[in-house]
């Protein structure tokens, strides 16, 4: 018989994943002094980090140890121990470190560059949550959050609402604010794209719900902070993971990262391609991230930031309910006329500077660009437009003694700064012979600059060991300077406009009854800016009545530990009133200008609970559940001569809930999620609602060791398991032309599979 290269391979393949199977790799598990899994763990071996443990805690070492073994368990909040390994499935305990207890750790203003340092509880996602689902699908782990849910029409198409905040926005996100490690990913205007990054790059998202973090502009919506993987100290490693799944799924990223005594990095790329399931649906995405850190000594050190993302995604857009019932996956008969596309090239470059004046005084710099090169064909006109963002941030954080405790006060500036330059061309896609878009006249072309400064200040003061108090202050000022290229003489629309300066106050407390319950309160002023496309008037001239969204925010909860603290609840109850609503009138196919319209009232009840047990055979099982009920309403709203107010807030479900359960067993894992979202009206009407919908995701993967350096995973999942037919996104208010359906309905994604294997080899 002669074998073939390809049969070499299976027989190769085949026998590594035998001996995977049959490998009994020796674990343990590391546990606090209330029992609770502490996850990231390193395990160090002969100055070596060999492995970390997982959020239940547990670690795995290659059969390529020989037992006993001493080992060194090492954890940025814990005291330091060295341990003799003498039996598979120890369990080891560690004590908090009593600087932390105390509140006398050393504040780095780099830290605040990347954490909210908010004292009462926001939501803290990592990377072990991200891996349960497809490596593609950063929306379903965000979406777990409650008071958080993301509406995907594509990969390139989500809009974040956070308690109702957002859901009157059309396409994309606006209001909010992020930051990609201390670096702005907002633009001037306020639009934020996620989709940029690549959720394999990411090592956790904090979520800020609400106007809390003074430092981070005050949005009414809230604030995402993502910060990038990195290496361990000590560790360099070559990690690659290639997924293949339905619908033309191919996604490879390969990942380069070292940790040294001073160097710091870290290297990424990413490339996914997916046909999608709809016609005019495809999708290809290259992209590089370089992170970099270099520490001159104690008090000095300087890091480096480098996103490039370029991608060309089909646009199917929405569709109306028959061809949603009947096919959902057609495209807009307009846009797969057209062929309409998106092609993005983009770029982020940050450079920080982080000195220590003292032990507890320090600062952290920034200055950072972004490049935005977007073209877009759509059926009523071509799009092409570039932007060229820039600015600085500066924080400084200073700890200092208040009634004989550590009290820390943190304050700062941030300017952004982009030039956005947008001209609209004739769509000839009807004389193009089927070919799609084609360039005709130049309709407009016009010229942005848009500036934005944010200075703040936070102190947090502990009046007792159990009663902490946060207060902080935003103020902010921003203005629009519009230029008009395109047309001359009367007919010239170039405008300015200056917004008046905006105070926004925030107070945060916290009172820890025992180890185990706190409580905590927070009141808070946030705003959001319209976008100057919504200040135009149809006629193209700015509408200087037109002002910002002002918000107040009310919020009280606790958090409790119960069973040695092998479960935690949390339950927040919050009241956001909001003025000057923000709303779009559409005044054409898919054109819409903005104006304040009126008042709401965004109340909401926030369950997390979460459970993990562990036996003594190594079997863990975690379930978890994530819920909302919300009332959001319109106070005082009319729409021309119609009243609607006391209806409720259009997109928004009253009803959302996440739950699942999580399973693992040695070296095998079995992650189940399951997403309802309830009815919520299309229309200010609420004569018209989506339909509730239930969609069941699982994953199975399988972890092992082939030699104390080479790990390798083997992975598989399903998402959409019953095949529901639901709508992922929907567009509100939307109006039909002609003789056509509105489209109100995006398409979510019908069963489909996916399977990957990654490696990972240190070096």
């Amino acid at each position: 018989m002669k074998i073939t290269p390809s049969k070499t391979w299976t027989v190769i393949v085949l026998t590594a994943i035998i001996n995977l199977l049959q490998s009994q790799n020796i674990s343990g598990r590391v546990i606090d002094s209330f029992h609770t899994s502490i996850s990231e763990v390193e395990i160090i071996f002969n100055n070596v980090v060999i492995s970390k443990t997982n959020n239940q805690g547990v670690f795995t070492l290659s059969e390529g140890f020989q037992l006993p073994i001493q080992i060194t368990l090492k954890h940025p909040h814990y005291d330091i121990e060295t341990v003799t390994l003498s039996k598979n499935l120890s369990v080891f305990q560690l004590s908090v470190l009593k600087e932390t207890l105390d509140l006398d750790e050393v504040t780095i203003a780099s830290t605040y560059q990347k954490e909210s340092r908010v004292i009462v509880p926001t939501v803290k996602i990592s990377s072990e949550k991200f891996e349960i689902y497809s490596p593609v699908d950063l929306v379903s782990a965000i979406n777990e959050t409650p008071g958080v849910y993301i509406q995907s029409g594509a990969i390139n198409t989500n809009r974040i609402v956070i308690r109702g905040v957002g859901s009157r926005t059309l396409y994309g996100t606006n209001k909010i604010r992020a930051y990609f490690n201390g670096i702005p990913i907002t633009n001037g205007i306020g639009e934020t794209a996620i989709d940029a990054f690549d959720p394999e790059d990411i090592s956790n998202i904090e979520i800020v719900k609400g106007p809390k973090a003074t430092q981070y502009g005050t949005n009414l919506g809230g604030t995402l902070l993502l910060n990038s993987q990195q290496a361990s100290d000590g560790e360099t490693h070559f990690k690659s993971n290639l997924t293949l799944g339905s619908f033309g799924l191919i996604k490879n990223n390969i990942s380069l990262a070292t940790k040294a005594n001073k160097l710091a990095l870290n290297l990424n790329y990413d490339h996914i391609r997916l046909d999608g399931f709809r016609d005019n649906n495809m999708y290809n995405r290259k992209a590089v991230l370089l992170t970099s850190n270099y520490k001159f000594n104690p008090k000095n050190d300087i890091g480096i930031l480098i996103n490039y993302t370029d991608y060309f995604a089909e646009i199917p857009s929405s569709i109306g309910y028959t061809a949603f019932n009947e096919d959902p996956s057609q495209a807009a008969f307009t846009w797969n006329a057209a062929q309409g596309f998106e092609d993005n090239k983009q770029v982020l470059v940050g450079l920080n500077y982080t000195h220590r004046f003292s032990n507890n005084f320090s600062n952290t710099t920034s200055v950072f660009y972004n490049y935005l090169d977007h073209y877009e064909p759509r059926p009523f006109n071509i799009l092409d437009e570039y932007t060229n963002g820039y600015g600085v941030r500066t924080l400084f954080a200073k700890d200092f003694k208040f009634l004989s405790q550590t009290a820390h006060l943190s304050f700062g500036g941030e300017l952004y700064s982009d030039q956005y330059h947008w001209k609209t061309i004739e769509n000839r896609y009807e004389n193009n012979n089927n070919h799609g878009s084609l360039e005709g006249e130049l309709l407009s072309d016009n010229q942005e600059q848009r500036n934005n400064l944010n200075g703040f200040a936070t102190i947090t003061l502990p009046f007792t060991k159990k009663l902490k108090a946060q207060l902080g202050i935003n103020v902010n000022t921003t203005n629009y300077k519009f230029k008009d290229e395109f047309n001359v003489g009367e007919n010239n629309k170039n405008a300015d406009r200056d917004f008046n300066p905006i105070i926004a106050p925030n107070l945060n407390v916290l009172y820890q009854f025992t180890s185990n319950i706190n409580a905590y309160a927070n009141i808070s002023r946030g705003f959001n800016y319209p976008s100057i496309e919504e200040t135009l008037t149809p006629d193209g001239i700015i509408n200087p009545d037109l002002g910002p969204e002002t918000g107040l925010n009310y919020e009280i909860g606790s958090t409790l530990f119960l069973f040695k603290r092998k479960m935690r609840l949390q339950l927040t109850a919050y009241l956001l009133d909001i003025d000057n609503l923000l709303v779009a009138d559409r005044i054409g196919e898919d054109q819409y200008i903005g104006r304040n319209a009126g008042k709401t009232e965004h109340k909401g009840l926030e369950l997390s609970a979460s459970f993990i047990q562990t036996l003594s055979n190594g079997f863990s099982f975690s379930p978890y559940i994530n819920a909302e009920i919300t009332d959001h309403r319109f106070i005082d709203f009319i729409d021309s001569e119609t009243d609607y107010s006391g209806h409720q807030l259009t997109g928004v479900p009253e009803v959302k809930i996440n739950g699942g359960l999580q399973f693992s067993f040695k070296n095998v894992n079995l992650n189940t999620n399951v997403l309802h979202i309830g009815e919520m009206p299309l229309n200010d009407a609420n004569t018209l609602s989506s339909k509730a919908y239930t969609v069941f995701n699982t994953k199975l993967s399988f972890k092992g060791a082939i030699t104390s350096k080479f790990n390798i995973e083997i992975n598989l999942g399903i998402n959409n398991f019953t095949d529901e037919k639901y709508a992922s996104s929907v567009l509100i208010n939307a109006v039909g032309f002609g003789d056509s359906e509105p489209r109100y309905y995006y398409p979510g994604m019908p069963r489909n599979w996916f399977s990957g294997i990654k490696m990972a080899y240190q070096i």
